[in-house]
């Protein structure tokens, strides 16, 4: 805690601060706790690079005419973390990320888009960000989606629900702008049940 006062004894504006101590660490022996943690820590890592440093020969198969191999049959790859898992969760991801995409682009092209297309400007709308703490538009989507940054389906699906969340919290329900955030997240779900990411 921080105090401020204007006359504390012999020192004028000091301020007073306090300090808690935790009665579980040995204060005395915390040099020597970090050191015995930074020489555990390293021997982990030495460890970890012994068994990564490992040199593989080369793969010969390729000059005898062979086109392709399975991954899991590279030396050295099983030692380096891979599972055949990694390769199916990063083909589901691309495949989402097709999905995302599309329907980006079907809903920037549908009529009650416009109102939603780039960030709310200040000029119109003066005191939206003092409401609106966690702003979302399909422009910034869209750079998101370029960026590789939805991992899941659930993150997109918030960003783009957040737009339509964030309209019916600032406007209010007879204005042009709440209905059109109702038309547009209706479409959005049925474009994502369109594409099978919707789940009930």
């Amino acid at each position: 805690a921080v105090v401020s006062t204007q006359s504390t004894g012999d020192y004028e504006g000091a301020t007073l601060m306090q300090c808690t101590l935790n009665p579980k660490i040995c204060y005395k022996q915390l040099s020597k706790v970090i050191k015995r943690q930074k020489e555990i820590v390293q021997g982990l890592v030495e460890w970890k690079q012994s068994k990564i440093n490992k040199v593989y020969p080369g793969l010969t198969c390729f000059k005898k005419g062979v086109a392709r191999i399975p991954i899991e049959n590279i030396p050295g790859i099983q030692e380096s973390g891979w599972t055949p898992s990694s390769v199916k969760e990063e083909e589901h991801s691309n495949v989402n990320q097709k999905h995302f995409l599309h329907i980006w682009n079907r809903l920037k092209g549908h009529s009650a888009a416009w109102p939603f297309l780039e960030p709310v400007k200040t000029e119109i709308a003066p005191d939206y960000y003092q409401y609106i703490k966690y702003p979302s538009d399909l422009k910034t989507i869209g750079e998101k989606l370029s960026q590789g940054y939805y991992k899941t389906k659930k993150m997109f699906i918030a960003d783009v629900h957040r737009i339509f969340n964030n309209c019916r919290m600032y406007n209010d329900p007879n204005t042009e702008y709440y209905k059109y955030a109702g038309n547009l997240q209706k479409f959005f779900i049925s474009e994502l049940k369109e594409a099978g990411l919707y789940d009930d």
